[in-house]
């Protein structure tokens, strides 16, 4: 089996180096991702400048490609470029700080597993709650092990799956749970401040909404200590809406 791992964190990031590891002897693997890191860049890729691409040693022996663009682009570059053969297996992450509801649509680790699924590969993207004491290697074990169930189901070609690891250091999660990605936002503002020369720039903050009460969505799950399953798909159309928009009748 070939196995592309990329993530959006940094092709040195620890999260990456722990998924190197868990994935050893489950097939081939080829590692291309983004040389420093990519988070929140979402699905863009590189038009208007050329990405390069280095070929870096890992320090473990292994060696990988750095790319200096976003996590889609590395997957572009493994399939058309890099990889002689088509990987069978796509797998983003490990990384650090959870995807889940809108942070979805942000994320470049999940951009990463869409695009692998946009060439028909089924894909996979890793993610671990945030905390102060983290454990990359403990999280990429228990992703190795849902990785395998996920090939053991045979998947269809382009099936795409979104999974997110509590924090472990309270101890292991509660168990596994397949829920659909929650449709929270953030309450959001910006932090506005002055610099030495007196021109404004802005932090963004803000806190998540409130999960509705009895809602079991991958927020409300992976609060609850649960690891998460979310299946994917980039099909964005509102398919409820088209008949409805269609009687509209829009006319030029």
């Amino acid at each position: 089996m070939r196995i592309l791992a990329t993530n959006d964190d940094g092709i040195m990031a620890p999260g990456l180096v722990a998924m190197r590891r868990a994935l050893a002897g489950l097939g081939d693997l080829t590692v291309v991702a983004p040389t420093t890191p990519q988070s929140a860049v979402g699905h863009s890729i590189s038009l208007t400048e050329p990405v390069l691409c280095h070929r870096m040693d890992l320090g473990d022996g292994a060696s990988g490609f750095g790319i200096e663009g976003s996590p889609a682009d590395c997957v572009k570059l493994a399939f058309l470029e890099l990889m002689p053969d088509r990987p069978d297996l796509v797998v983003s992450g490990l990384n650090l700080g959870a995807n889940v509801g809108i942070n979805v649509l942000y994320s470049g680790t999940v951009a990463a597993a869409v695009e692998g699924a946009f060439y028909g590969v089924p894909s996979v993207a890793v993610s671990l709650e945030d905390s102060d004491a983290v454990d990359f290697d403990g999280a990429a074990r228990l992703a190795r092990r849902l990785v395998e169930q996920f090939l053991a189901a045979r998947p269809g070609p382009g099936a795409l799956v979104n999974i997110n690891i509590p924090a472990l250091s309270p101890g292991p999660p509660k168990g596994v749970k397949v829920v659909p990605q929650s449709m929270k936002g953030w309450r959001e503002k910006w932090d506005a401040r002055r610099d030495p020369r007196g021109r404004t720039y802005y932090w963004i903050t803000g806190d998540p909404e409130v999960e509705d009460e009895g809602a079991e969505t991958d927020v409300s799950a992976l609060a609850a200590r649960y690891v998460t399953v979310t299946p994917l798909r980039w099909d964005l159309t509102d398919h409820a809406r088209l008949g409805a928009v269609r009687a509209w009748d829009f006319r030029l």
